[in-house]
């Protein structure tokens, strides 16, 4: 359960941190900001940010071994890189009309599935 309950936090937290990182790229394509400045925009990520790390930290501490949880901290951060890379290919689906996936991305993308395979292997 712990497990499951550390991979839904990262989800809820890469999905602030992929509209705190690149959300504002689009902010003048929604009808938001269209003349922001960049402090302005910064103080909107940092909004985005504490979000984020609002779910960041307890999935953390819920999902570390030594807290009673059920990955190494070099897992945990394997897990938040592939889900960071999940919701960032979702978001660019959903909201950038730019930019597409290219087979080379999808081969990096399976690469990274590698790497979580042989972080967990024992």
């Amino acid at each position: 359960m712990r497990g499951l309950l550390t991979i839904l936090l990262l989800v809820a937290s890469n999905t602030f941190m992929t509209m705190a990182w690149y959300g504002h790229l689009n902010f003048k394509s929604w009808g938001w900001f269209p003349k922001a400045g960049v402090f302005s925009l910064i103080l909107i990520s940092w909004g985005f940010a504490f979000f984020e790390y609002c779910f960041q930290v307890p999935a953390n501490r819920l999902g570390f071994l030594e807290n009673g949880g059920p990955y190494s901290m070099v897992q945990l951060k394997v897990i938040q890189e592939v889900i960071t890379l999940v919701v960032f290919t979702i978001f660019l689906a959903l909201v950038s009309k730019k930019e597409t996936m290219q087979w080379n991305h999808l081969v990096a993308f399976a690469l990274l599935i590698g790497a979580v395979y042989f972080v967990f292997k024992k």
